[in-house]
Protein backbone atom coordinates (compact mmCIF):
# COMPACT_ATOMS: atom_id res chain seq x y z
CA UNK A 1 0.00 0.00 0.00
CA UNK A 2 1.33 3.42 -0.90
CA UNK A 3 0.40 6.90 0.23
CA UNK A 4 -0.78 7.91 -3.24
CA UNK A 5 -3.79 10.22 -3.10
CA UNK A 6 -6.36 10.43 -5.86
CA UNK A 7 -5.67 14.08 -6.50
CA UNK A 8 -8.20 16.26 -8.25
CA UNK A 9 -6.04 16.32 -11.35
CA UNK A 10 -5.97 12.55 -11.61
CA UNK A 11 -9.71 12.30 -10.89
CA UNK A 12 -10.38 14.79 -13.69
CA UNK A 13 -8.20 12.78 -16.03
CA UNK A 14 -10.11 9.59 -15.23
CA UNK A 15 -13.58 11.15 -15.35
CA UNK A 16 -15.70 9.36 -17.99
CA UNK A 17 -16.30 11.35 -21.20
CA UNK A 18 -20.00 11.56 -20.37
CA UNK A 19 -21.65 11.52 -16.95
CA UNK A 20 -22.64 7.90 -16.34
CA UNK A 21 -26.01 9.14 -15.06
CA UNK A 22 -26.85 10.32 -18.57
CA UNK A 23 -26.87 6.76 -19.91
CA UNK A 24 -30.22 6.03 -21.53
CA UNK A 25 -30.51 2.30 -21.06
CA UNK A 26 -31.80 0.77 -17.87
CA UNK A 27 -29.77 0.17 -14.75
CA UNK A 28 -30.21 -3.58 -15.15
CA UNK A 29 -28.44 -3.38 -18.50
CA UNK A 30 -25.91 -0.72 -17.62
CA UNK A 31 -24.29 -2.28 -14.60
CA UNK A 32 -21.69 -0.04 -12.93
CA UNK A 33 -18.14 -1.18 -13.68
CA UNK A 34 -16.65 -3.51 -11.11
CA UNK A 35 -13.64 -2.57 -9.08
CA UNK A 36 -14.98 0.82 -8.00
CA UNK A 37 -13.28 0.50 -4.61
CA UNK A 38 -9.85 -0.10 -6.12
CA UNK A 39 -6.82 1.55 -4.52
CA UNK A 40 -6.17 4.68 -6.68
CA UNK A 41 -2.44 3.93 -6.63
CA UNK A 42 -3.05 0.55 -8.27
CA UNK A 43 -5.00 2.06 -11.12
CA UNK A 44 -2.64 4.99 -11.53
CA UNK A 45 0.30 2.59 -11.73
CA UNK A 46 -1.43 0.75 -14.58
CA UNK A 47 -2.13 4.03 -16.36
CA UNK A 48 1.41 5.34 -15.87
CA UNK A 49 2.88 2.05 -17.10
CA UNK A 50 0.71 2.55 -20.18
CA UNK A 51 -1.24 -0.67 -19.74
CA UNK A 52 -2.82 -1.70 -23.06
CA UNK A 53 -6.15 0.01 -23.68
CA UNK A 54 -9.19 -2.11 -24.51
CA UNK A 55 -11.35 -1.33 -27.51
CA UNK A 56 -15.11 -1.82 -27.37
CA UNK A 57 -16.55 -0.43 -30.57
CA UNK A 58 -20.01 -0.53 -32.14
CA UNK A 59 -19.18 -1.16 -35.78
CA UNK A 60 -22.68 -1.24 -37.25
CA UNK A 61 -26.29 -2.41 -37.12
CA UNK A 62 -28.12 -5.02 -39.16
CA UNK A 63 -31.27 -3.67 -40.81
CA UNK A 64 -33.08 -6.78 -42.12
CA UNK A 65 -32.89 -10.56 -42.21
CA UNK A 66 -30.60 -10.73 -45.23
CA UNK A 67 -28.21 -8.20 -43.71
CA UNK A 68 -28.20 -10.10 -40.41
CA UNK A 69 -27.51 -13.43 -42.12
CA UNK A 70 -24.63 -11.91 -44.08
CA UNK A 71 -23.14 -10.51 -40.87
CA UNK A 72 -23.47 -13.80 -38.99
CA UNK A 73 -21.93 -15.61 -41.96
CA UNK A 74 -19.02 -13.18 -41.78
CA UNK A 75 -18.32 -13.53 -38.06
CA UNK A 76 -18.76 -17.34 -38.24
CA UNK A 77 -16.54 -17.54 -41.34
CA UNK A 78 -19.46 -19.07 -43.24
CA UNK A 79 -20.11 -21.61 -40.52
CA UNK A 80 -16.48 -22.65 -40.05
CA UNK A 81 -16.39 -21.03 -36.57
CA UNK A 82 -18.91 -21.89 -33.88
CA UNK A 83 -20.95 -18.96 -32.59
CA UNK A 84 -21.05 -18.93 -28.79
CA UNK A 85 -24.04 -17.64 -26.87
CA UNK A 86 -25.26 -17.39 -23.26
CA UNK A 87 -24.92 -20.38 -20.95
CA UNK A 88 -22.49 -22.22 -23.19
CA UNK A 89 -24.82 -22.27 -26.22
CA UNK A 90 -23.00 -23.10 -29.47
CA UNK A 91 -24.22 -22.73 -33.03
CA UNK A 92 -22.21 -24.77 -35.52
CA UNK A 93 -22.47 -24.86 -39.28
CA UNK A 94 -24.23 -22.64 -41.78
CA UNK A 95 -27.62 -24.25 -41.11
CA UNK A 96 -27.75 -23.23 -37.46
CA UNK A 97 -26.47 -19.75 -38.30
CA UNK A 98 -29.20 -19.39 -40.94
CA UNK A 99 -31.86 -20.56 -38.47
CA UNK A 100 -30.74 -18.01 -35.86
CA UNK A 101 -30.86 -15.19 -38.41
CA UNK A 102 -34.36 -16.24 -39.46
CA UNK A 103 -35.63 -16.46 -35.86
CA UNK A 104 -34.27 -13.04 -34.88
CA UNK A 105 -35.60 -11.45 -38.08
CA UNK A 106 -39.09 -12.92 -37.51
CA UNK A 107 -39.21 -11.63 -33.93
CA UNK A 108 -38.02 -8.25 -35.17
CA UNK A 109 -40.82 -8.17 -37.78
CA UNK A 110 -43.42 -8.81 -35.07
CA UNK A 111 -42.13 -6.06 -32.74
CA UNK A 112 -45.05 -3.70 -32.04
CA UNK A 113 -44.60 -0.01 -32.75
CA UNK A 114 -41.07 -0.31 -34.08
CA UNK A 115 -39.62 2.56 -36.09
CA UNK A 116 -39.09 2.18 -39.82
CA UNK A 117 -35.33 2.63 -39.42
CA UNK A 118 -35.05 0.19 -36.51
CA UNK A 119 -32.31 -2.43 -36.59
CA UNK A 120 -32.16 -6.05 -35.51
CA UNK A 121 -28.73 -6.26 -33.90
CA UNK A 122 -25.78 -4.21 -32.76
CA UNK A 123 -22.39 -5.30 -34.11
CA UNK A 124 -19.70 -4.89 -31.46
CA UNK A 125 -15.96 -5.58 -31.65
CA UNK A 126 -13.95 -6.34 -28.51
CA UNK A 127 -10.25 -5.93 -29.11
CA UNK A 128 -6.80 -5.57 -27.56
CA UNK A 129 -3.40 -4.81 -29.11
CA UNK A 130 -1.63 -7.44 -31.18
CA UNK A 131 0.04 -10.15 -29.15
CA UNK A 132 -2.76 -10.56 -26.59
CA UNK A 133 -3.43 -14.18 -25.66
CA UNK A 134 -6.38 -15.21 -27.86
CA UNK A 135 -7.78 -17.89 -25.54
CA UNK A 136 -7.94 -15.62 -22.50
CA UNK A 137 -9.32 -12.75 -24.59
CA UNK A 138 -12.11 -15.05 -25.82
CA UNK A 139 -12.87 -16.13 -22.25
CA UNK A 140 -12.92 -12.50 -21.09
CA UNK A 141 -15.35 -11.64 -23.90
CA UNK A 142 -17.61 -14.48 -22.76
CA UNK A 143 -17.62 -13.17 -19.19
CA UNK A 144 -18.13 -9.57 -20.32
CA UNK A 145 -21.13 -10.47 -22.51
CA UNK A 146 -22.74 -12.57 -19.80
CA UNK A 147 -22.37 -9.83 -17.18
CA UNK A 148 -23.38 -6.96 -19.46
CA UNK A 149 -26.32 -8.47 -21.35
CA UNK A 150 -27.19 -11.48 -19.21
CA UNK A 151 -30.31 -13.25 -20.33
CA UNK A 152 -32.14 -10.07 -21.31
CA UNK A 153 -30.55 -9.38 -24.69
CA UNK A 154 -29.68 -12.48 -26.75
CA UNK A 155 -26.23 -12.44 -28.28
CA UNK A 156 -23.67 -14.59 -30.10
CA UNK A 157 -19.96 -14.03 -30.57
CA UNK A 158 -16.92 -15.49 -32.26
CA UNK A 159 -13.16 -15.06 -31.97
CA UNK A 160 -11.21 -14.04 -35.05
CA UNK A 161 -7.58 -14.99 -34.58
CA UNK A 162 -5.39 -14.77 -37.63
CA UNK A 163 -2.27 -14.93 -35.49
CA UNK A 164 -1.67 -11.19 -35.51
CA UNK A 165 -4.49 -9.37 -33.81
CA UNK A 166 -7.12 -11.53 -32.06
CA UNK A 167 -10.49 -9.85 -31.57
CA UNK A 168 -14.07 -10.86 -30.83
CA UNK A 169 -17.14 -10.04 -32.93
CA UNK A 170 -20.29 -9.77 -30.84
CA UNK A 171 -23.81 -9.56 -32.32
CA UNK A 172 -26.41 -8.44 -29.74
CA UNK A 173 -30.11 -8.50 -30.50
CA UNK A 174 -31.55 -5.07 -29.80
CA UNK A 175 -35.00 -6.39 -28.88
CA UNK A 176 -34.77 -7.71 -25.34
CA UNK A 177 -36.70 -10.64 -23.99
CA UNK A 178 -38.96 -8.28 -22.04
CA UNK A 179 -39.65 -6.06 -25.06
CA UNK A 180 -37.08 -3.39 -24.16
CA UNK A 181 -34.74 -2.11 -26.88
CA UNK A 182 -31.00 -1.86 -26.40
CA UNK A 183 -29.98 1.73 -27.16
CA UNK A 184 -26.50 2.44 -25.76
CA UNK A 185 -24.99 5.90 -25.52
CA UNK A 186 -21.47 7.21 -24.98
CA UNK A 187 -21.55 6.69 -21.22
CA UNK A 188 -22.67 3.10 -21.73
CA UNK A 189 -19.74 2.39 -24.01
CA UNK A 190 -17.31 3.67 -21.38
CA UNK A 191 -18.91 1.37 -18.81
CA UNK A 192 -18.61 -1.51 -21.27
CA UNK A 193 -14.92 -0.72 -21.81
CA UNK A 194 -14.28 -0.76 -18.08
CA UNK A 195 -16.19 -4.02 -17.69
CA UNK A 196 -14.21 -5.69 -20.48
CA UNK A 197 -10.91 -4.42 -19.04
CA UNK A 198 -11.83 -5.86 -15.64
CA UNK A 199 -12.67 -9.22 -17.21
CA UNK A 200 -9.26 -9.24 -18.91
CA UNK A 201 -7.43 -8.39 -15.68
CA UNK A 202 -9.31 -11.22 -13.96
CA UNK A 203 -7.56 -13.46 -16.51
CA UNK A 204 -4.10 -11.97 -15.91
CA UNK A 205 -4.13 -9.73 -19.00
CA UNK A 206 -2.93 -6.21 -18.24
CA UNK A 207 -5.67 -3.88 -19.49
CA UNK A 208 -7.11 -0.42 -18.89
CA UNK A 209 -10.08 1.60 -20.13
CA UNK A 210 -9.30 5.27 -19.68
CA UNK A 211 -10.65 8.32 -21.51
CA UNK A 212 -8.32 9.86 -24.08
CA UNK A 213 -7.48 12.83 -21.88
CA UNK A 214 -6.08 10.48 -19.21
CA UNK A 215 -3.29 9.65 -21.65
CA UNK A 216 -2.96 13.26 -22.83
CA UNK A 217 -4.64 12.47 -26.15
CA UNK A 218 -6.91 15.23 -27.43
CA UNK A 219 -7.91 13.89 -30.87
CA UNK A 220 -10.41 11.19 -31.66
CA UNK A 221 -9.14 8.00 -33.20
CA UNK A 222 -9.36 7.72 -36.96
CA UNK A 223 -12.43 5.82 -38.13
CA UNK A 224 -11.63 2.35 -39.47
CA UNK A 225 -12.96 2.90 -43.04
CA UNK A 226 -10.98 6.15 -43.34
CA UNK A 227 -7.84 4.51 -41.98
CA UNK A 228 -8.09 1.66 -44.48
CA UNK A 229 -8.62 4.05 -47.40
CA UNK A 230 -5.70 6.19 -46.21
CA UNK A 231 -3.47 3.12 -46.02
CA UNK A 232 -4.47 2.10 -49.55
CA UNK A 233 -3.69 5.64 -50.74
CA UNK A 234 -0.27 5.55 -49.03
CA UNK A 235 0.43 2.24 -50.79
CA UNK A 236 -0.52 3.73 -54.16
CA UNK A 237 -3.62 1.55 -54.43
CA UNK A 238 -6.39 4.14 -54.24
CA UNK A 239 -7.42 7.77 -54.00
CA UNK A 240 -7.12 9.94 -50.91
CA UNK A 241 -10.42 9.69 -48.98
CA UNK A 242 -12.52 12.80 -49.59
CA UNK A 243 -13.18 13.20 -45.88
CA UNK A 244 -9.42 13.37 -45.29
CA UNK A 245 -8.79 15.61 -48.30
CA UNK A 246 -11.48 17.98 -47.01
CA UNK A 247 -9.91 17.96 -43.55
CA UNK A 248 -6.52 18.88 -45.07
CA UNK A 249 -8.08 21.77 -47.02
CA UNK A 250 -9.86 23.07 -43.93
CA UNK A 251 -6.73 22.79 -41.78
CA UNK A 252 -4.56 24.65 -44.30
CA UNK A 253 -7.23 27.30 -44.90
CA UNK A 254 -7.26 28.03 -41.18
CA UNK A 255 -3.74 29.43 -41.44
CA UNK A 256 -2.72 28.21 -38.02
CA UNK A 257 -5.50 30.02 -36.16
CA UNK A 258 -6.44 28.35 -32.89
CA UNK A 259 -10.07 27.93 -31.89
CA UNK A 260 -11.32 28.61 -28.35
CA UNK A 261 -11.60 24.85 -27.71
CA UNK A 262 -7.81 24.52 -27.80
CA UNK A 263 -7.46 27.02 -24.94
CA UNK A 264 -9.94 24.96 -22.90
CA UNK A 265 -8.02 21.76 -23.65
CA UNK A 266 -4.73 23.36 -22.60
CA UNK A 267 -6.24 24.76 -19.39
CA UNK A 268 -7.54 21.33 -18.41
CA UNK A 269 -4.24 19.64 -19.30
CA UNK A 270 -2.30 22.20 -17.24
CA UNK A 271 -4.52 21.49 -14.22
CA UNK A 272 -3.91 17.74 -14.55
CA UNK A 273 -0.15 18.24 -14.87
CA UNK A 274 0.06 20.59 -11.87
CA UNK A 275 -1.88 18.22 -9.62
CA UNK A 276 0.24 15.23 -10.61
CA UNK A 277 3.53 17.13 -10.20
CA UNK A 278 2.44 18.17 -6.70
CA UNK A 279 1.65 14.53 -5.95
CA UNK A 280 5.08 13.45 -7.24
CA UNK A 281 6.82 15.99 -5.00
CA UNK A 282 4.82 14.85 -1.95
CA UNK A 283 5.53 11.16 -2.60
CA UNK A 284 9.24 11.82 -3.17
CA UNK A 285 9.52 13.11 0.43
CA UNK A 286 8.01 9.95 1.92
CA UNK A 287 9.99 7.53 4.08
CA UNK A 288 8.51 4.58 2.18
CA UNK A 289 10.55 3.21 -0.73
CA UNK A 290 7.31 2.32 -2.51
CA UNK A 291 6.13 5.93 -2.36
CA UNK A 292 9.42 7.24 -3.74
CA UNK A 293 9.33 4.69 -6.58
CA UNK A 294 5.80 5.78 -7.38
CA UNK A 295 6.93 9.43 -7.38
CA UNK A 296 9.41 8.59 -10.14
CA UNK A 297 6.61 6.89 -12.10
CA UNK A 298 4.31 9.92 -11.67
CA UNK A 299 7.06 12.30 -12.79
CA UNK A 300 7.82 10.23 -15.88
CA UNK A 301 4.13 9.96 -16.71
CA UNK A 302 3.79 13.76 -16.68
CA UNK A 303 7.02 14.30 -18.63
CA UNK A 304 5.98 11.88 -21.39
CA UNK A 305 2.46 13.23 -21.87
CA UNK A 306 2.03 14.61 -25.40
CA UNK A 307 1.30 18.28 -25.92
CA UNK A 308 -2.34 19.20 -26.55
CA UNK A 309 -2.96 19.28 -30.29
CA UNK A 310 -6.09 19.57 -32.40
CA UNK A 311 -6.71 17.57 -35.56
CA UNK A 312 -6.14 20.67 -37.70
CA UNK A 313 -2.73 21.23 -36.11
CA UNK A 314 -1.73 17.60 -36.70
CA UNK A 315 -2.78 17.76 -40.34
CA UNK A 316 -0.96 21.07 -40.91
CA UNK A 317 2.18 19.58 -39.39
CA UNK A 318 2.05 16.66 -41.82
CA UNK A 319 2.02 19.10 -44.74
CA UNK A 320 4.18 21.99 -43.46
CA UNK A 321 7.02 20.08 -41.77
CA UNK A 322 8.03 18.07 -44.89
CA UNK A 323 7.95 21.32 -46.89
CA UNK A 324 10.23 22.99 -44.35
CA UNK A 325 12.58 20.03 -44.51
CA UNK A 326 12.74 20.25 -48.32
CA UNK A 327 13.45 23.98 -48.10
CA UNK A 328 16.30 23.42 -45.63
CA UNK A 329 17.85 20.80 -47.88
CA UNK A 330 17.64 23.07 -50.93
CA UNK A 331 19.32 25.92 -49.01
CA UNK A 332 22.34 23.83 -48.09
Amino acid sequence: MTDFRSSRGFEEALRPPVDIRRARITTAVLRPPRGGGEDPAVRFTRVARRAPEVMVKITGRTRDGAHLKAHLDYISRNGALALAGPDGERLEGRGQVRDLARDWAEEFALEPGRRRDASITLSVVLSMPAGTDAVRLHDAARAFAAETFGERFPYVFALHDEGRHPHVHLAVRRLGRDGERLNPRKADLQAWREGFAHALRDRSIDAEATPRRTRGVTRKAERIPVRKMRERFAAGEGALPEVLAGAYRAALAGGGREGPWLAAIRTRELAVRRALVAEAVRLSRSDRPGDRALAVLVERFVRERPAAMTRDQALRNKVVEPQRGDGRRRNR
